[in-house]
């Protein structure tokens, strides 16, 4: 089985710092999953941009995201906390189910996962406990 999501929108806002300087934004995102996860989210990423003359590759953002379907086909929904690294390669990261944020049939899930892409769908794995 395939595990992707596919970005629906991206609105990012500058929160403070110029536009050449090191400066970081607010990023909301929504996003189409398929495979293990079923469903559609609404994810919040804090990103930090160093400005000119910056030589390193990559930066890192931490998310939260609250997905909202079926996970194995029971129903409900859950929050994962991300911490994404991106640059001009893409984008690498891991996740957590936060503890105590499935509702419905998917009360008590836990779980992490990864992902990782160059394209606006994305792979990811999850591994998970119901």
């Amino acid at each position: 089985m395939t595990n992707t999501f596919t970005m629906r929108s991206w609105d990012e806002k500058v929160v403070s710092g110029p536009g050449d300087g090191p400066r970081y934004a607010h990023a909301h995102a929504t996003f189409t999953y398929s495979g293990v996860i079923e469903g559609e989210s609404a994810c919040d990423y804090l990103l930090y941009y160093p400005g000119e003359g910056y030589t390193g590759s990559t930066q890192t953002a931490p998310g939260f995201e609250r997905i909202e379907g079926t996970v194995d086909g029971r129903k409900g929904s859950f929050v994962i906390r991300h911490e994404v690294a991106y640059g001009a390669e893409g984008i690498q990261g891991t996740f957590t189910v936060v503890e105590g944020s499935g509702t419905g049939e998917l009360a008590g899930i836990t779980g992490s996962g990864t992902i990782g892409g160059a394209s606006e769908t994305v792979s990811y794995t999850f591994d998970h406990r119901l």
